[in-house]
């Protein structure tokens, strides 16, 4: 996906007069060995104080092969507005994985992903680049074709579907009626476990991704390397996004320690352990 870039997005045509640039998802930068000299992303500098995630290291004991560098943010995007957003009806017309974005959700993609391209840019860095891991929704696959027109291909160092952060499986829903009825028993029974007929629970979701609420259309959430090396939310967002996310406070509180925590450290002081154990009392663990 190719696209001119300034320093500020250009004034685009508007979306539906766009051609967007098709791709074959098989064509590759040829072997690994040529698609590490093509990448400038990985190799140890000297000048990336504050970015060791450019630096490239080996595990003791092994041979001189590289490990792959962590990447300093992950971040996690909704795709934008679709048509079932808009109307719940089309859920009974059309395939799940076949819905499309709307004309706002392709804007709204397109604006994340300047969002995105801000957010790196702010670093300094000069040789930064994004790898992308998306559904095979057709919702997901728009949005990140949208998304893409704020890099340009030197800046994407790959792409990859996922099935895995696919979004919930609601069943078949080509009865609208019956639609309903499961949503009203899964308010009953706990969102969180009701399992819908020939579909996924949220815990289901969970085991195969994460645990946090639905952000909206074309949103993002950003997990960023904190000062030791490990992720923290609370890098990039604020205590009111975390908890619009769904953190408890346990969770608000594990996250700012995980932005100084170093890797392989362990939080001893976690006041989840430490009030579901009423006998850490006596032994003082509680202030």
């Amino acid at each position: 996906m190719v696209a001119t870039l300034t320093s500020t997005p250009p004034s685009f045509l508007p979306l539906w007069r766009r051609k967007l640039p098709t791709y074959n998802p098989t064509q590759c930068l040829g072997t690994g060995k040529e698609a590490l000299e093509i990448s400038s992303n990985g190799y140890i500098k000297t000048n990336t104080i504050g970015f060791p995630e450019k630096g490239i290291s080996t595990r003791p004991g092994t041979s001189s092969t590289p490990r792959p560098p962590r990447p300093r943010r992950i971040i996690l995007v909704r795709h934008g507005e679709s048509e079932g957003n808009v109307d719940e009806t089309v859920y009974t017309r059309v395939p799940d994985p076949k819905i499309d974005l709307t004309e706002k959700g392709k804007a709204e993609a397109e604006e994340c992903g300047w969002r995105i391209r801000e957010m790196i840019e702010k670093d300094g860095a000069n040789d930064w680049k994004v790898y992308f891991y998306v559904s095979p929704y057709k919702r997901t696959l728009e949005t990140l074709r949208h998304l893409g027109l704020a890099f340009e291909r030197s800046r994407i160092s790959g792409m990859r579907e996922e099935p895995r952060i696919r979004e919930q499986d609601f069943g078949n829903f080509q009865d609208r009626e019956k639609m309903r009825l499961d949503k009203a028993l899964r308010l009953r029974y706990g969102r969180f476990f009701y399992r819908f007929p020939n579909g996924e629970s949220a815990a289901d979701v969970y085991d195969r991704i994460t645990g946090l609420n639905n952000m909206g259309n074309g949103n993002l959430i950003v997990m960023q390397k904190g000062y030791g090396g490990r992720y923290s939310l609370s890098m990039h967002h604020n205590e009111e996004e975390l908890r619009e996310f769904g953190l408890t406070d346990e969770m608000l509180i594990d996250q700012e320690w995980q932005k100084t925590a170093r890797i392989g450290e362990l939080n001893y002081d976690c006041p989840m352990v430490n009030s579901f154990f009423p006998h850490f009392e006596d032994e003082g663990c509680i202030t």
